[in-house]
């Protein structure tokens, strides 16, 4: 199907929390990188609650003497019982200039997933840091620009969507809105960022812990508003990347 790819503008706007719940709702095997390059994973830290312990991840990927494509299998970890899977993060910053080169590369190994049935979404981080993986962002069938729907989230958001309009090299690029409606819609967020709203997730802070800190999930948590709009939104952006997939090459 395809590769998706989440970043931001600004620090915390629910990325990581969002790639973790896409994982876990997509309707296909589906891979999750763990590509922001601050260090520390947040599966494993949030997520697991730090039960799991880091054994291997990108580093090892980077390091090892197989090309990416060969070594993938070597790093990747269940992320649950289902058919979602992670790579662990870098444990920290300093370890950021040691993916430099392996961006690339990966991004193929990754693109390349989609003919054994299995789908690939990148936790690309905040834009703008030392060691943020371009190549990843660049690749992707499509790239979320993650915001909340508050004014401060959203005039950050302005200011990288307008560099991404006339620099970036992305092929697809949306928005991703986290509380529409609270205060702005995704109508108002669409004219101001000049960039289509492919999908929204839901407000649900108690919810959200579920995902970000490994909390008890609260009760009615299946059916409540984040998990709902999870699930729809994994929808609206698998038949944007259809879409797209069809006005490219002119069949299904």
């Amino acid at each position: 199907m395809a590769v998706i790819a989440l970043t931001s503008a600004s620090g915390s706007p629910g990325v990581t929390t969002t790639c973790v719940g896409f994982a876990l709702s997509w309707p296909r095997p589906v891979l999750l990188v763990e590509a922001d390059p601050t260090g520390a994973s947040g599966v494993l830290a949030g997520y697991f609650r730090g039960t799991r312990e880091y054994n291997v991840g990108l580093i090892e990927l980077a390091l090892s003497p197989a090309a990416p494509a060969d070594a993938l299998r070597d790093v990747v970890r269940p992320l649950n019982g289902s058919d979602a899977w992670f790579i662990a993060g870098t444990r920290s910053p300093a370890q950021s200039g040691a993916l430099t080169r392996l961006w690339a590369p990966l991004a193929e190994a990754l693109a390349d997933l989609d003919e054994s049935g299995q789908d690939v979404i990148v936790d690309a981080g905040r834009l703008g840091l030392a060691g943020s993986p371009e190549p990843l962002l660049a690749a992707a069938d499509l790239t979320l620009l993650v915001s909340r729907s508050t004014l401060p989230a959203l005039a950050a958001a302005r200011a990288w969507a307008s560099v991404v309009r006339r620099d970036s090299a992305w092929r697809q690029t949306g928005v991703l809105l986290i509380g529409d409606g609270q205060p702005y819609g995704h109508g108002e967020v669409g004219k101001v960022l000049d960039l289509p709203v492919i999908a929204s997730v839901a407000e649900a802070p108690e919810a959200a812990a579920v995902f970000h800190r490994g909390a008890p999930a609260p009760r009615n948590f299946e059916s409540g508003p984040l998990v709902r709009s999870l699930r729809a939104a994994t929808a609206s952006v698998q038949a944007y990347v259809a879409r797209s997939h069809f006005e490219l090459v002119g069949q299904p």
